[in-house]
């Protein structure tokens, strides 16, 4: 492998990490803004309002994105292999 080859497997890593991860943080930044328009507007200062449903919400995102992020880390992995097999 020479060196442009190195770096586009590690562009492709980070890009696939961004795909994976993405949705979930998008999520939890999403209902972390909710609850915390919900609390300034209601003037309720409760700790565990913001961590349980983020924490709810997070994992039964994570369950229900499971498959498309298997889906993606197993597509970077193949053609990973691919590379590993070509012929130089």
């Amino acid at each position: 492998m020479n060196e442009a080859q190195v770096l586009e497997v590690a562009r492709e890593a980070v890009w696939t990490l961004v795909i994976v991860a993405a949705p979930v943080l998008l999520v939890g930044m999403a209902i972390g803004l909710t609850i915390s328009l919900f609390q300034t507007l209601t003037q309720i200062q409760e700790m565990t309002l913001t961590f349980v449903p983020k924490l709810l919400i997070v994992f039964g995102s994570l369950i229900l994105l499971l498959p498309f992020m298997f889906h993606e880390i197993q597509a970077f992995a193949q053609h990973l292999f691919d590379l590993i097999v070509a012929p130089r």
